[in-house]
C-alpha cells in the first residue's frame, strides 16, 4: 500500500507545474458542458426581443462571461488543488476529467 501512495504522491508532484493549465482546463470543459444549457435558457428567456438584443446578449454571455468564468475561476482552482496532498490532488483530478467526461457522454455532449 505504501509502494501505491508513493507512486501516487510522486505523480501528482509531478502535476504540479502544470496546476494553472489544468484548472483551466477543468473549468473550461465544465463551461463546455453546462453552455448550451445556459445558452439554451438565455434564448428561451430572450425569445421576445429584438435581434439586436438578442445577439448583444449572446455575446456578453459567450464571450466576456464564459471568458471572465474561466479567467477567474482558475487561479482560485489552481490554488485549491496545489494545498491538496499529492497523490489527493492526482486521483481529484483524474476523477473530475472521467466525472465531465461521463456527464457528457450521458447527455450526449461528446
Amino acid at each position: 500500500m505504501n509502494q501505491i501512495i508513493a507512486f501516487l504522491s510522486k505523480v501528482g508532484a509531478m502535476l504540479h507545474p502544470w496546476m494553472t493549465e489544468i484548472a483551466t482546463a477543468l473549468v473550461a470543459c465544465t463551461i463546455v458542458i453546462f453552455a448550451t444549457d445556459i445558452n439554451r435558457v438565455l434564448r428561451k428567456t430572450l425569445s421576445g426581443s429584438g435581434f439586436f438584443i438578442r445577439t448583444c446578449a449572446f455575446v456578453l454571455v459567450n464571450a466576456f462571461g464564459y471568458g471572465l468564468a474561466i479567467v477567474s475561476i482558475s487561479p482560485w482552482l489552481a490554488s485549491q488543488l496545489r494545498v491538496m496532498p499529492s497523490q489527493w490532488m492526482l486521483l481529484l483530478v483524474i476523477g473530475i476529467f472521467f466525472g465531465i467526461g461521463a456527464w457528457a457522454q450521458r447527455n450526449r455532449q461528446v
